[in-house]
């Protein structure tokens, strides 16, 4: 069994989990797998496989991690020669033959990029401190079980983003969106601090009171631990995805301003 840790753009797939008809990074992965002959398609995926997350549409990620019984010769650089350029295997570790990349995840990690650049940051932070710890976050998901997590986080400020660190054992669904989008109300003076208490008591939210999910798009997977296991990153595949999303950043980067030329160029309103 081997674990390989794997970097993508989310933007262009319907999310991590395989889907029939629509682009998904799993997909992806398991295409480039058996266009390299390393399991039979026949088998659906290769045995033992397991993915550390199942991250929504738009989400990226910098450690997702899959582990399955690989070929001796499939490095991540192997393995990226059939992997579209968006989705980059960087490292691997050899891992016990009982090892699942979702039941023995230790912890996962999420950062979020808000533009918030008119928010309070010390309501944020106030916002964030209640929510850290053990709670029912059944008002903060779409689940109807396993809704009691304990959350870690911080927050720190990149200019015009509010950059949210959010930690945990595991995950609800759109549990790290809609956190955001409570801290981002909360922030910005749409819903008062107070709110906080309201979503973790144990009374349903009705919907118009509820938090909806923020953005998927600035949202990245940014690590995921497993205990007593160490990657070790391949050189060739970090150089490979390091040019891929240095290449991203210039072209985004270029239409931000692009999107800025055309917005400061627009005459003021009367």
């Amino acid at each position: 069994m081997r674990a390989y840790r794997v970097a993508y753009d989310g933007r262009p797939y319907n999310g991590f989990q395989r889907q029939p008809d629509v682009p998904t990074v799993e997909g992806a992965l398991l295409d480039a797998l058996a266009r390299l002959g390393a399991f039979d398609r026949d088998e659906g995926t290769p045995p033992g496989y397991a993915a550390a997350g199942r991250t929504d549409a738009g989400v990226s990620a910098v450690a997702q991690t899959v582990a399955f019984a690989a070929p001796d010769w499939l490095s991540p650089a192997a393995f990226n020669s059939e992997l579209p350029a968006d989705v980059r295997a960087w490292a691997s570790a050899a891992v016990p033959d009982d090892f699942h990349a979702t039941h023995d995840a230790a912890e996962r990690r999420y950062t979020y990029h808000l533009y918030a650049p008119d928010a309070d940051d010390e309501l944020a932070s106030a916002a964030l401190s209640a929510l850290r710890g053990e709670h029912d976050f059944h008002n903060l998901t779409p689940d109807d079980d396993g809704t009691v997590r304990t959350l870690s986080g911080s927050l720190s400020r990149d200019g015009p983003f509010l950059v949210v660190h959010l930690r945990a054992g595991g995950f609800c669904r759109q549990l790290v969106r809609r956190v955001v989008g409570l801290l981002s109300e909360i922030a910005t003076g749409e819903s008062p601090p107070s709110k906080v208490d309201r979503v973790l008591a144990s009374d349903p939210l009705p919907g118009p009171a509820g938090v909806a999910p923020a953005a998927p798009y600035p949202l990245v997977m940014t690590g995921v631990s497993y205990p007593g296991v160490s990657f070790a990153a391949d050189a060739d595949a970090v150089e490979s995805t390091r040019a891929v999303f240095a290449d991203r950043r210039a072209e985004r980067l270029a239409s931000a301003r692009v999107a800025g030329s055309v917005t400061d160029g627009l005459p003021d309103g009367e």
